[in-house]
């Protein structure tokens, strides 16, 4: 309650406190805002300030500038604290104060500051991972907020965990630039990392555009091997046994594959914790192919295999620089192989970057293995064809 939404002053602001009242006798009041000091364009929201007093008056400012919104709020409510806003707009956005008293008691010290931004003023940007939204545990990642219109300010938050959002400034790296870059971690496959960015104009610095669509970092575990068929495999307490029976071609004898394995708690707020298993010392990395061949002409249809020899619930198809989230699917079984597969049809420019594939034992998005090798499709004239990459893909979401 009561704190800034970025730990700091939003920038082109300065104190501007106007008060007709001597303030500072008695202990500054707390300031905050239900539901939340981030709200959309016509939302309602209310502006509470709550002293130590049980008889008392309040007093609600705008730093800057005035806010003439404030004195049509019924005094019923005032003196309660309250000053409720039914519909939000652009002229209510503003870094606000609080002070309470009376003509006895003196006047108090003023409230920490609240922010109040309203969002939805401009067209949403577009948010993407570099190089892949898919992270190793322990490693670090670039974000790039990229806007069509040119704005000096962008700002990340994380969404999930905290009752304010967790804001980081940053400017643009070029002047008249519509991009921004955020950098992220370490990470670790215990939490959830979901962000949105916004753009804002300097100007009007508690006046933020749409969010943009939320995107959310997957973290493999450190440690993730596969048990062969036929293999028991002990562990700690607490595990329990889980039988899986792997179908052969028809007509032969169906075996069994017992595998043990913890079944992990989710945390709170977080993604649960990834498997491990023991013994067996096979590391999961599923092959990624594509079919019919390695050299397809564009306007064909082309499809991207992504295999494992062990039994896997789910596959995860990336590309790199891709705003979008991986591609799902559920892994079949076939010629004693576990796969999925990804069609691209018709193949054109927008296919061109480096995918990689992810295997899971669970529908959990979070419990991943390690990647497959990077398979690079690359557009030569008319013709697209697919090769192992020689340098990093630079591809760019949304553009």
């Amino acid at each position: 309650r009561g704190k800034s939404l970025t730990g700091n002053s939003l920038p082109g602001l300065s104190l501007g406190w106007r008060t007709c009242v001597q303030a500072g006798t008695l202990p500054k009041p707390t300031l905050w805002a239900e539901p939340d000091s981030v709200i959309t364009q016509g939302s309602p929201v209310t502006l509470r300030c709550q002293g130590t007093l049980e008889t008392q008056e309040y007093r609600l400012y705008r730093e800057e500038k005035t806010a003439p919104w404030i004195t049509r709020i019924p005094q019923e409510l005032v003196k309660k604290g309250q000053f409720p806003i039914p519909s939000t707009t652009w002229e209510h956005a503003g870094r606000y104060r609080c002070i309470y008293g009376s003509h006895t008691a003196g006047w108090s010290e003023r409230s920490d500051p609240l922010e109040l931004v309203v969002t939805g003023a401009y067209r949403k940007p577009i948010l993407s991972a570099l190089p892949s939204p898919v992270v190793a545990s322990g490693g670090s990642v670039t974000l790039q907020c990229d806007s069509r219109v040119a704005f000096d300010g962008f700002i990340l938050c994380k969404e999930g965990e905290d009752e304010h959002p967790q804001c980081l400034i940053s400017q643009p790296r070029t002047h008249g630039s519509s991009r921004a870059v955020f950098s992220v971690g370490p990470v670790s496959p215990s939490r959830r990392w979901s962000y949105r960015c916004y753009s804002y104009d300097s100007h009007s610095p508690y006046v933020w555009s749409l969010p943009s669509d939320v995107l959310e970092l997957l973290v493999p575990g450190e440690k993730f091997t596969m048990v062969m068929a036929g293999m028991r495999c002990g562990g700690p307490k607490g595990e329990t046994d889980r039988q899986r029976q792997a179908m052969g071609r028809e007509g032969e004898t169906q075996r069994k594959q017992t595998e043990r394995l913890r079944v992990p708690e989710r945390e709170q707020g977080g993604a649960a914790p990834h498997p491990s298993f023991s013994p067996g010392q096979i590391r999961a990395r599923p092959f990624l192919s594509v079919q019919p061949g390695s050299t397809v002409a564009s306007g064909e249809n082309v499809t991207l295999l992504c295999q494992s020899q062990g039994w896997m619930h789910t596959f995860l198809l990336t590309k790199e620089g891709a705003a979008d989230p991986p591609l799902r699917l559920k892994s079949k079984r076939r010629s004693h192989k576990y796969q999925a597969e990804f069609p691209m049809s018709p193949v054109t420019s927008a296919h061109v970057g480096t995918y990689r594939c992810y295997g899971s034992l669970s529908s959990n998005p979070y419990l991943l293995t390690h990647p497959s090798d990077p398979l690079e499709l690359v557009v030569s004239g008319a013709a697209e064809t697919f090769s192992p990459p020689q340098t990093k893909s630079d591809s760019k979401a949304g553009e």
